[in-house]
């Protein structure tokens, strides 16, 4: 789970890069203090996004990185375009291969709208 400022805006830019994976809608929760919190469900794994429950401005993990699994490099190219045309800013280097200990992984990097770091990845075999 991770913060968000404008819950509508969030929701907007999720819906569309985690529809690149093939997620649906959010299930929507209000808690019983009001923070709106938003659930993606797919293939087993869970993202969320919160209003803050203690009522402090969003800030983002710094050295942190929030992963979605890419299903082809290009879906990784893809999961980045999506969000940078829905409010997300392309961060690091441009989608693609790079070569790592692992062998070639592909990968995209992006922040969301509140600043949360965010990267596509496929690893081939």
């Amino acid at each position: 789970m991770i913060g968000c400022t404008d819950v509508e805006k969030t929701k907007k830019f999720y819906n569309a890069v985690l529809g690149v994976l093939g997620a649906g809608e959010p299930f929507e929760h209000v808690n019983d203090t009001g923070q709106t919190r938003l659930f993606w469900n797919h293939n087993g794994d869970t993202f969320s996004v919160s209003q803050p429950i203690n009522g402090e401005p969003v800030t983002t993990a710094n050295g942190s990185t929030i992963g979605f699994k890419c299903d082809s490099p290009e879906q990784v190219v893809e999961l980045h375009d999506v969000a940078v045309a829905n409010g997300g800013t392309s961060i690091e280097d441009p989608p693609g291969p790079r070569e790592g200990s692992m062998g070639v992984m592909h990968l995209s990097y992006f922040t969301d709208p509140d600043g949360h770091k965010i990267c596509g990845i496929h690893r081939p075999g």
